[in-house]
């Protein structure tokens, strides 16, 4: 490598920071560490501070005459920018699943520490303990986190079960760490908290391109087994929180282990997917202004890639089906549409690509036609189930009322169903619930919440 493309990677080397503004309305803050490597060649990794995801590695790092290239093959993602002449800037685009998106990477001296109010703080007046246990019949290893009461044991225990898409074990979202507040508060209290990072994700193995809720009822299944084998746990007091699709997942658990003592649903799904993502769009729409023209098309839409993907098992044939839908659409956008979709002619294949194959993937093939009723008429154990008045992700008043007449149709004799005011699907006090405010709402997760909580918790695990 000659003096000089040595020298140009000492203009990039260092930490840079910038935003992306997705969909909704949050931001994203994208944080990238360059540095000299091996035989002067640049290396890198890659930050996504709000979700909490750390040092994913670029596997390519490309820099000549100013113009800068990083790819990140892991989550298909690759940015692209200039630096300018104060070498202070890199201006540039964020292009991941077909959008391309506007990103400015400023150079700064250190990273940013992320830290909420409620985020607690060491040293903690309870053990914590990093542990990894093994779905064997998936081959999946599981790293997680154990705390532990320093109280006398045994201990009754949760395991939180977190949403969907890729999360770690403190659920990660938007700046904010439900899982560590609520880990923090039930500890505090005389409970045993697992949480794990899901499969993919941090020290967790496995891939989850073919895996479905039942996939990771198996691995909730496998920190059963984890928590039965440790002296401190009661294990006959070990129960399950389930956040979003884990309200899903947990009633799965719970009727395929007769080791649940209780589950509690932190905004569980009653219906089906294809009706939660419907409502779920509908009240996102009114909430953030579209019009009831554009929201209707939209829904109309939803509906006939839907039926596609029911009705349609073979892969080849939905892809070419759901391509033609959102073509077809796509083409019938207005110009100000096409900007705000992300859309445009050099990206539209790669757009429509990402699109299908989340449509057709085995998780979303599932989420959309499974009804939790029939599982949740078999669960006996207590169940504790809430939603926030104000989710629009999951609709309280719908969703609630399936999982109370479920139960109540089963003839489970201990369930409490209750909608909490003011509070949205994340469970922090709220406005109007949609989630463009999640990162502006400082509070992670409102006392109320946690108290309801940990006060059902406590009245079940009374040792008999």
């Amino acid at each position: 490598m000659s003096d000089e493309n040595v020298q140009d990677i000492k203009d990039i080397e260092g930490i840079w920071l910038g935003s992306l503004e997705v969909p909704g309305g949050n931001e994203l803050r994208i944080l990238f560490n360059i540095s000299t490597g091996p035989e002067g060649l640049p290396t890198a990794t890659m930050d996504s501070l709000d979700q909490e995801a750390n040092g994913i590695p670029v596997e390519t790092v490309t820099y000549k005459d100013g113009d800068l290239r990083l790819e990140v093959k892991s989550i298909r993602g690759v940015f692209e920018g200039t630096l300018k002449e104060d070498r202070k800037t890199i201006e540039g685009e964020w292009k991941q699943a077909g959008s391309v998106l506007p990103l400015v990477l400023s150079r700064i001296d250190e990273k940013p520490e992320i830290r909420r109010e409620q985020d607690p703080v060491k040293p903690y007046p309870y053990d914590e303990e990093e542990v990894v246990y093994e779905n064997t019949e998936a081959g999946v290893k599981l790293a997680g986190t154990l705390t532990l009461p320093r109280s006398e044991g045994p201990f009754p225990a949760v395991i939180l079960i977190t949403g969907s898409g890729p999360q770690n074990r403190d659920e990660g979202v938007f700046g904010h760490r439900p899982f560590l507040v609520l880990s923090d508060y039930l500890t505090r209290q005389g409970i045993a908290v697992l949480r794990a990072d899901d499969r993919g994700i941090g020290g967790s193995t496995g891939n989850v391109s073919n895996v479905t809720s039942e996939d990771f009822a198996g691995d909730v299944l496998a920190g059963i087994e984890y928590l039965k084998s440790r002296e401190e746990i009661d294990p006959t007091r070990i129960g399950l929180i389930g956040h979003s699709e884990g309200g899903l997942i947990a009633p799965i658990v719970a009727v395929r282990s007769p080791d649940v003592a209780f589950i509690v649903l932190m905004a569980g799904p009653g219906l089906t997917g294809e009706e939660i993502i419907l409502l779920q769009s509908d009240l996102i729409s009114r909430a953030e202004g579209v019009d009831n023209e554009t929201i209707t098309r939209n829904n109309v839409l939803m509906k006939s890639m839907y039926s596609v993907i029911k009705e349609e098992q073979n892969n080849t044939i939905a892809e070419k089906k759901l391509r033609k839908l959102i073509m077809d659409e796509m083409a019938n956008m207005s110009e100000e549409e096409k900007q705000n979709s992300g859309y445009s002619e050099a990206t539209l294949d790669a757009l429509v690509n990402a699109q299908v194959q989340t449509l057709i993937s085995p998780w979303m093939r599932f989420f959309l036609t499974y009804d939790p009723a029939p599982t949740l008429m078999q669960v006996k154990c207590p169940v504790l189930a809430i939603n926030g008045e104000k989710d629009l992700q999951v609709p309280p008043e719908e969703n609630l009322q399936a999982i109370e007449e479920a139960l109540k149709a089963g003839g489970n004799k201990d369930y409490t169903v209750k909608e909490v005011p003011g509070l949205n699907h994340l469970f922090q006090t709220a406005q109007t619930g949609s989630p463009s405010e999640y990162t502006a709402i400082e509070e992670t997760i409102s006392p109320a919440a946690l108290e309801m909580i940990g006060n059902w918790i406590s009245e079940h695990i009374q040792e008999k």
